[in-house]
Order: structure tokens, then C-alpha cells, then sequence
């Protein structure tokens, strides 16, 4: 199954491959998404100034987490990402349940994403729900348009908006620094410490994306090495964005922060004035692009990893090798993704629910993903008892999804049915008088 590509996968990534900056690129594009142009302030409306110890608690546990992945992903670079470390784990019908939580959640956080980018560009604009819409469609469509170009290409695009979207962060905080009042974190747990989880569960959407470059580390120059280096440096950036913008948001904008739809355009106009709105409209389009191309490409190299191994439609295997480009895989996931926004433009699904549906499928992924890892890690070491730590907490956080819980719960089921239909069980051999099973 997955274990079969990797050779595949490999043999092809050669010089031509990502080298560390690109690669960082894709991570940082993967993690700084459009969440945190708005889940500080719905985070505020659960815990108060105590959300930020949940930005702290997520930023701390993701650190095993991103480190796990990078190490499973350093042994085995494939397009399958988790999904290959799952079938060496668990066995091959596990692997299509975390194939499918992954590659059928981007049509619900994909158009969430870029219609929260949408209404920020917006505001910024002075315009409306049109104005929303129509920018959101562009930024879905330049995600699909950039991978159909292959992720040679769109890696140098993102690693330059990376760069550009870093220092207009840093000027928000910097700008409204002379506004912030020490009382705005008072009372700081209104609502007891206990919602800090709730809050958690929420901002979990801000810190999903190491699961997704792991479908990409087959495209790395040097994955044995710059997968750690990569996964150093984008912690580091993450780290000092998150941190600071929320800290920014709590500190200035204060009780009124739980009530804005729109906290960083706040923060910017504090020190900016009028300038502050194509500040923010650029702001907010290079933090919805960034995710989107890294989640669109990891998925699209996953569902053609899917299909060549008969769990997914066969036409949607073309493209599965190293520095291909998953053309047919890409183009069901854009016609998905264009059928759940043209839902969500007429009201039938709302935004909370697309985001809250992807959030339980890429913690339930991550899980799936921990979970391999303390098989897969050498025992007794610190990676190995870091990703013990972070399968536990990732759980916890799952369990406080709760409806949402129900679209990772049904695409488990819709992935075993698949499984026992067309996958062929493990076929025993004989080695030294023993019967073994090759997995």
C-alpha cells in the first residue's frame, strides 16, 4: 500500500527538489493561516485575556507534535504523509480512514478559510458581502490555479509572501504597541480557566498544518535533513507571530476585543489610521493563500496516492510522483471545494460549521498520526515520549469538538466500507518456517 510508493516517490526528488527556505515557506504558509484574523476574538469570547495561556498551551504542544511528524517523515518520505505512517502502524484499512478524515476535509476548510480572508479584504475596501464573496473565490481559485503550475512554482511565490506577511504582522503589533493598557487583562479568566480548553479547541484551526506537509516531504531537496532544520524555524516564527499579535489584540483593543468581527484590522488602524486598510486587505489575502496552497497541494498528492492504491477513483492517480503535479486528484478537490462555497454563498452551510467540521477532521487526523508515532519511534526517547504526550492532550482537545465530531465519525465509516470492499487482505509468506504477513 502507502510503504509500496516510497521509493516512488523518492526517486525522482533529487537537486530539483525544495530546498530550506522554500521548504520553511511551505511550512510557515501551512501554519499562519487566515484563523488568526478572527480567533482572537471568538477565543476572547470564550475565556477572556486567559485565551492567550490556550495560544501558549497549543504553541508548547505542537512543538512534539511538529517534531514526531518531521522524524516520520524524514524516515519515509511519501506523498502519503500520514497516511504511510498509519499503514505501517496499523495496517492499510487504518490508513485509508486517516487518507480520507484529510483529503475530504479541504472542501470544508478550504472555502471557510478564504471567505474569512474575503470579509477582511472587504472591511479593508469598504465593501460588502459581494465584495467579500468575490474576493474569497479569487483566493480559492488562485490555491488551485497556483498547484496546477506544480509546487516548484508556487513554493518560490509563497516563500516571498511569507516574507511580506511576517513584517506586516510585526508592523501591527509594533504600530498599536503605544495603546496597550495593563487593566485590558483584567479580569483575566472571566469565565474560570476551564473555558481555556474550549478556547483550545477553537484554535486548534490556527495550528493544523504539520499533518499537511508530510504529503509533501517527497519534494524536499534534503528531507533528512531540512525537514528538522524547517520544522526549527517555522516554530520560531509561529511562535513570535501568534504570541504577539494576540497579546497585541488582548492588550489594546481590551473588553472590545470579544466583540470584533474584524480584531487585527482594529489593531492596525490603532497606530495607522486610514492607512491601515490596504495594509490589512494584503495582510489578510497572503494569510488566506498561504494555507490554502499548502492544503490544497498536500491533499492533492494524497489523493493521488489514495487512487493508485484502489481507494480512490483510478483516473485520480495520474500525477502521484515526485515533482508531478496530481492534476485529476487536484480538479475533483477544486469541484468539491466549488460545490461546499456555492452552499455556503446561499446559506446552507454555515461558516462555523465548515470550520468546526475541518478542525475535527485534522485533530482526528493528528491523533491518528501521534498515535502511529509511538510505534513508530525508537522507545525510550525524547521524540518518543514527547509524541506519547501530545497523542493524550490531542485527544482531549478532540473530545471538545463535539457535533462537529460527527463528520470525521462518518467519513471513518464511508473509509472502513471502502477498505473491506477493495482492499485485498495481507497475503502470508513462508520465511524460515514461519508464516509472516507483508504489510
Amino acid at each position: 500500500m502507502f510503504s509500496r510508493g516510497v521509493s516512488r516517490a523518492v526517486s525522482n526528488s533529487g537537486k530539483s527538489g525544495l530546498g530550506l527556505f522554500r521548504a520553511t515557506g511551505i511550512y510557515v504558509g501551512a501554519i499562519l493561516g487566515s484563523g488568526v484574523l478572527v480567533l482572537p476574538a471568538i477565543a476572547a469570547q470564550v475565556a477572556g485575556p486567559a485565551s492567550l495561556l490556550a495560544w501558549a498551551l497549543l504553541l508548547v504542544f505542537c512543538t512534539p507534535v511538529a517534531f514526531s511528524f518531521a522524524e516520520m517523515s524524514r524516515q519515509q518520505p511519501d506523498a502519503g504523509g500520514i497516511a504511510t505512517f498509519v499503514t505501517r502502524a496499523f495496517g492499510q484499512r487504518a490508513s485509508v480512514v486517516a487518507g480520507y478524515l484529510f483529503y475530504f476535509a479541504i472542501p470544508f476548510g478550504a472555502p471557510a478559510t478564504a471567505v474569512i480572508g474575503g470579509e477582511y479584504i472587504a472591511h479593508a475596501m469598504g465593501g460588502g458581502r459581494e465584495t467579500a464573496l468575490i474576493a474569497a473565490g479569487l483566493i480559492l481559485a488562485a490555491g488551485f490555479v497556483s498547484n496546477a503550475v506544480g509546487i516548484r512554482v508556487s513554493s518560490k511565490l509563497q516563500l516571498l509572501l511569507m516574507v511580506l506577511l511576517v513584517a506586516l504582522l510585526a508592523l501591527a503589533v509594533a504600530v498599536a504597541a503605544p495603546y496597550a493598557k495593563a487593566e485590558n487583562f483584567v479580569p483575566f479568566a472571566p469565565n474560570g480557566y476551564w473555558a481555556v480548553g474550549g478556547a483550545a479547541s477553537l484554535l486548534f484551526f490556527c495550528f493544523a498544518g504539520w499533518e499537511a506537509v508530510t504529503h509533501l516531504a517527497g519534494e524536499f531537496r534534503h528531507p533528512e535533513r531540512d525537514l528538522k532544520r524547517a520544522t526549527w524555524l517555522t516554530l520560531v516564527v509561529v511562535g513570535v507571530v501568534y504570541i504577539g499579535l494576540v497579546a497585541a489584540c488582548v492588550a489594546v483593543l481590551g473588553p472590545g476585543l470579544s466583540g470584533s468581527s474584524v480584531p487585527v484590522a482594529e489593531l492596525l488602524a490603532k497606530g495607522l489610521g486610514p492607512a491601515a486598510a490596504p495594509v490589512t486587505a494584503v495582510a489578510a489575502a497572503v494569510l488566506t493563500f498561504g494555507p490554502l496552497n499548502t492544503f490544497v497541494a498536500g491533499a492533492s498528492k494524497l489523493g493521488a496516492r489514495l487512487a493508485s492504491d484502489g481507494v480512490l477513483p483510478r483516473p485520480l492517480a495520474r500525477g502521484v510522483g515526485a515533482g508531478e503535479v496530481p492534476s485529476v486528484s487536484l480538479a475533483a478537490l477544486a469541484v468539491m471545494t466549488s460545490l461546499s462555497f456555492a452552499l455556503a454563498v446561499v446559506g446552507f452551510l454555515s461558516m462555523e460549521f465548515q470550520i468546526g467540521a475541518a478542525s475535527a477532521c485534522f485533530t482526528a487526523v493528528t491523533a491518528f498520526g501521534l498515535a502511529a508515532g509511538v510505534l513508530l519511534l525508537p522507545r525510550g526517547t525524547a521524540a518518543w515520549y514527547g509524541v506519547i504526550v501530545a497523542a493524550v492532550v490531542m485527544l482531549v482537545v478532540l473530545l471538545f469538538s463535539g457535533w462537529a465530531l460527527l463528520v470525521p465519525a462518518v467519513l471513518g465509516a464511508a473509509a472502513l466500507l471502502v477498505g473491506r470492499l477493495y482492499l485485498k487482505p495481507p497475503v502470508p509468506q513462508l520465511s524460515h518456517g514461519r508464516s509472516v504477513v507483508n504489510s
